[in-house]
């Protein structure tokens, strides 16, 4: 029998490490590429729903994250920034975890099992054969003479009435998670003009919401831990296609799902685990390059098309500042809209 072809994930986040671990799992030599150094903070929900649960799962790493002290979620509660529910039993129970012991655990897991991990540099070989994308997201386009971006803050003295919190504004939104080490991850999604400067907006303010909101009171004591603060813009939230990149990607590097819907981070774990047996395939000269990526394209297509359709629909409304009032108090009557919106961006 040959020996195994190597292969490069240039990106050391969720998906390039979990794609990293699972090809060691199959004995490929692998390197992985992170610009960054672990530990460290990364904008996210820290939420993790939806099938990417059962990837972990299959790919033994549920266990270490349950180690490490993730903790699940089981109720969300909405608000607007007059109108608030109680909470909710969600469809499905989630699993939080803070990104800089995600990150950190998985990275040691990879090394564990053989893998190379090059930290604190910024691979520039180029996405060739034998190279896969997890650089995460890709820089977005503007629409409509807005610009997305993100911002993210831990917090003490917090205390939610729910495991998970949606806070809508006229900005955008944030969300509260519970995390390990009773803390709490106040993160949110936010927009603002292509002519405004950077500067004229103070992310801590923003994440701390209007004074007099609910979002506002419940982080009035918050004691925040501002090395955990991080910021990331141009973040593209319109839908592609795997398909139409060169390169196999996985993770953000094909799409970013609108973080409204909590469902980024379960994306990313099962990119990756469909990337698996393709890249195999290729290492042991079953199949092309070529070949490997359209299955990986075509896969990853076919599962996430829907949810991404129906995710770019529920940005938009619940974002309408006109219709975010209605929709809190319709969350308040009936579970069916809110749970319907849920289970199809899943």
């Amino acid at each position: 029998m040959s020996e195994a072809i190597p292969v490069t994930i240039v990106g050391g986040g969720l998906a390039g490490l979990t794609l990293g671990i699972a090809l060691r799992q199959h004995n490929v030599p692998v390197q992985v590429h992170e610009a960054g150094k672990y530990p460290r903070h990364r904008v996210c929900g820290e939420f993790i729903s939806g099938h990417g649960q059962a990837s972990l799962k299959r790919l033994g790493l549920r266990c270490i994250l349950d180690t490490a002290g993730a903790i699940e979620a089981r109720t969300i509660a909405f608000f607007s920034p007059t109108r608030s529910t109680g909470p909710r039993l969600l469809p499905e129970a989630g699993i939080c975890l803070s990104r800089s012991v995600l990150d950190a655990v998985l990275a040691a897991r990879f090394r564990e099992l053989g893998g190379k991990l090059v930290e604190g540099e910024r691979d520039t070989r180029g996405f060739g054969e034998g190279v896969v994308r997890a650089t995460g997201r890709r820089a977005g386009a503007d629409a409509d003479g807005m610009r997305w971006f993100g911002l993210k803050i831990h917090a003490q003295n917090v205390t939610p009435v729910a495991d998970l919190e949606m806070h809508a504004s006229s900005l955008g939104y944030v969300g509260l998670c519970r995390i390990n080490g009773g803390e709490v991850n106040v993160c949110g999604l936010f927009r603002k003009p292509v002519d405004r400067h950077q500067g004229s907006i103070h992310g801590r303010e923003l994440l701390r919401g209007q004074s007099g909101s609910p979002l506002w009171q419940r982080l009035a004591n918050a004691d925040f831990d501002e090395e955990s603060f991080c910021a990331v813009a141009g973040l593209c939230i319109q839908p592609q296609r795997a398909v139409a990149h060169e390169e196999i990607c996985v993770g953000d590097s094909i799409t970013m799902i609108p973080p409204v819907t909590g469902n980024g981070m379960s994306m990313a774990f099962e990119s990756a685990e469909l990337a698996v047996i393709p890249l195999v395939a290729w290492s042991r000269g079953e199949l092309s390059w070529n070949e490997a990526r359209e299955k990986i394209a075509w896969d990853c297509d076919a599962l996430f098309k829907r949810r991404l359709a129906w995710a770019q629909w529920l940005q938009k409304i619940v974002l309408m500042p006109s219709l975010q009032d209605p929709l809190v108090a319709l969350a308040g009557r009936s579970d069916w809209v809110w749970r319907m919106a849920f289970e199809r961006t899943r």
